[in-house]
C-alpha cells in the first residue's frame, strides 16, 4: 500500500510538470509560448521562460504587477495565490511544484544524506525573501518602473536558468553569444542548489522558496487538514523519523513547513494519521 501511494504521488508529480510545460514542440523551436494562457496563474514555481511553458509563474506574476505604476496591486494574482493556499496549503509544494519535484529526484541520487533539522533557523530566509525582495521593494521601487523587475527570478531562482536559459540557449545561436555575467551567477546558483538537493532533502524548498513562504501561511486555516487521530496515536515517533521537512506532525498538524506529502501517513503503525477536506471533530462524527 505504501508503495502504491508512493508511485500516485511521483505520478502526479511528473503529469503536473507535464502539464504545465506542455508546449513541447518549442524546446525544439528555441522559442517561448507566449498565447493567452500566460496570463494564468499556475499554483507551483514554473519559469515563465520555459520554451514549453503553458502559464505564468505566481512569484513571477507577483513581482511583475505588485507596486508597478500600472498595477499597483493586482489583486488578480494574489486572489489566484490565495485561492492555491486556501484549498490546499502547502500541499502545493508536496505534489504540484515542478521544482519541488526536481528536488525530490535530485535527493534520490545515491550519496551520502545529511539532516537539516540542525539548520532549522535557515528556514526563515524564504520569508525574509518573501517580504523583502518580493513584496516592499516591489512598493519601494514601484514609481520608478513600469513594469517592476523580477529580482527574485533573474538573480536568484535557479529554475529560469533550467527551463529557460538553457534549453533556448541550445537552440540559438545568436543567444549563446550574449550570455554573459549573469548567466554565470544563474549558473552558480544552480550548480550550488543541485549538490545542495542531492546531499540534503529540498533546501531550496525549506530555506529559500517565496511560494512555499507565501503558502505556508494558508497551512492552517487551508480547507485540506492533516489530521492525528490521539486515541489511535501510541507515540512511536515514526511520523517524526520519516518526515524530511523536519516536522513533528504529532505536535502540530498544521506546521508551517508540512508539505502534505503523506509519508508520516504511510509510516504510522495504527493509521492515526488523516487527512481530508474541513476534518470534522471527533464529537461531531460520534453524533
Amino acid at each position: 500500500m505504501a508503495r502504491i501511494k508512493n508511485i500516485k504521488r511521483n505520478t502526479i508529480q511528473v503529469l503536473t510538470a507535464l502539464a504545465y510545460n506542455f508546449h513541447i514542440p518549442n524546446f525544439f523551436k528555441g522559442k517561448i509560448y507566449s498565447g493567452s494562457t500566460k496570463k494564468l496563474c499556475l499554483p507551483g514555481l514554473n519559469c515563465y521562460s520555459c520554451p514549453g511553458a503553458a502559464g505564468s509563474c505566481p512569484i513571477g506574476s507577483m513581482q511583475a504587477v505588485m507596486g508597478s505604476k500600472k498595477y499597483k496591486f493586482s489583486y488578480y494574482v494574489f486572489g489566484m495565490m490565495a485561492f492555491f493556499g486556501v484549498m490546499v496549503g502547502r500541499l502545493i509544494c508536496g505534489f504540484f511544484c515542478p521544482m519541488g519535484w526536481f528536488g525530490d529526484l535530485l535527493h534520490k541520487i545515491p550519496s551520502k544524506k545529511f539532516s537539516t533539522k540542525k539548520l532549522k533557523p535557515l528556514r526563515y530566509m524564504k520569508y525574509i525573501i518573501l517580504f523583502s525582495l518580493i513584496i516592499a521593494l516591489a512598493f519601494v521601487m514601484g514609481d520608478r518602473y513600469e513594469v517592476i523587475p523580477p529580482y527574485f527570478c533573474k538573480y536568484i531562482c535557479p529554475q529560469g536558468i533550467i527551463e529557460g536559459a538553457i534549453p533556448l540557449a541550445i537552440k540559438n545561436p545568436s543567444l549563446r553569444l550574449a550570455l554573459g555575467s549573469l548567466f554565470n551567477l544563474k549558473l552558480g546558483i544552480l550548480i550550488v542548489t543541485i549538490i545542495l538537493s542531492i546531499l540534503f532533502y529540498r533546501p531550496f524548498c525549506k530555506w529559500i522558496c517565496p511560494l512555499g513562504a507565501f503558502y505556508s501561511f494558508f497551512n492552517k486555516y487551508s480547507f485540506y487538514q492533516m489530521d492525528v487521530n490521539k486515541n489511535k496515536c501510541i507515540d512511536c515517533g515514526k511520523c517524526e523519523k520519516v518526515c524530511k521537512m523536519d516536522v513533528d506532525i504529532r505536535k502540530n498538524s498544521s506546521h508551517l513547513e508540512c508539505i502534505r506529502c503523506h509519508e508520516c501517513t504511510k509510516a504510522c503503525p495504527t493509521k492515526a494519521i488523516s487527512s481530508s477536506f474541513i476534518q470534522r471533530s471527533e464529537n461531531e462524527k460520534s453524533k
